[in-house]
């Protein structure tokens, strides 16, 4: 009895830290989108056009800082934290987001 509460205990401490990661993803994606102009709520529509509004994005928005307040965040780590958490297709739709930044500087 006491290991299946050990057990349990152990998968809720992986579930939480999991959860905490992936706020970070969120939070990496949400600044580099502020960072450059854009709105984190567009591209992740664009990403996920068949998916409600993503309640996870707008309560880890409210962490965001103003552009001149944030550091800058490369686009590789962003690119690198949201593969690792499986969002291909919103990090297309960064990459695509940052080469028109790219343009229209030229």
């Amino acid at each position: 009895m006491e290991e299946d509460n050990r057990g349990k205990q152990l998968e809720e401490a992986i579930i939480e830290n999991y959860k905490q990661e992936e706020d970070m993803m969120i939070l990496v994606f949400a600044q580099w989108c502020i960072n450059h102009g854009l709105e984190p709520e567009e591209l992740y529509r664009v990403a996920y056009p068949h998916q409600d509004s993503n309640e996870r994005l707008l309560r880890v928005r409210k962490l965001t800082v103003s552009r001149e307040e944030a550091g800058d965040i490369p686009l590789d780590t962003v690119l690198g934290v949201l593969s690792m958490f499986g969002n291909e297709d919103l990090a297309m739709v960064v990459s695509e987001a940052a080469a028109s930044l790219q343009s229209e500087r030229k």
